[in-house]
């Protein structure tokens, strides 16, 4: 074919658009290397925050997560910190028991699957994943009593694995808590 036939224009202008749809390709994976790269060292000089792990296997045994330890605590600082620890299928404990406009400090890890939760009304949905403490810092203004339904699906009986956040006034707290108690509605 002699050049300036129509279809060796064609096969230039069909390079053309290859060569230009290459380039773009070839500059989206060079951006994205580019971002890799920059985020790798990024990590590496200010890691994200500290994670804390733990040993599903012997949280009974020893440690801040054992029977007698959960629930809320007052704080010598004036903060409520409340530990709680899920099962299959069950919130150990059941109900918490925390003050209105007290800075909460909530910790909580999972014996055995993931599970996770929320409270209604509120900011609060945390996951918890075995062999890791969550941690979520709150604080309620108004008193009442809210539903915690894990929301991670963890099982046949996952529809009915929730528990339930009551929220009194902070004087009636404090009252309660004298002496270092771990508190929780479910013994109420």
């Amino acid at each position: 074919m002699a050049a300036g036939h129509p279809s060796s224009a064609g096969a230039a202008v069909a390079h053309a658009a290859e060569s230009r749809w290459a380039i773009l390709v070839g500059l989206i994976i060079a951006f994205l290397v580019g971002m890799i790269a920059y985020m790798s060292v990024h990590w590496a000089a200010m890691p994200p925050v500290r994670t804390e792990t733990i040993d599903p296997g012997t949280l009974h045994i020893s440690g801040e997560f054992i029977e007698t330890n959960l629930g809320s605590v007052a704080e010598t600082d004036g903060t409520v910190t409340v530990r709680v620890l899920a099962n299959q299928y069950s919130f150990t404990p059941s109900c918490l028991l925390v003050p209105k406009d007290t800075p909460i400090h909530i910790r909580g890890t999972a014996a055995d699957v993931v599970h996770g939760f929320s409270v209604g009304q509120s900011n609060v949905n945390l996951m918890l994943v075995p062999g890791y403490i969550s941690n979520f810092r709150t604080k309620f203004e108004n008193t009442g009593e809210h539903m915690m339904p894990c929301h991670e699906y963890c099982g046949v009986g996952h529809a009915a694995m929730w528990a339930r956040v009551k929220i009194i006034e902070k004087a009636e707290f404090m009252r309660q808590a004298a002496g270092g108690r771990r508190l929780s509605c479910a013994e109420q």
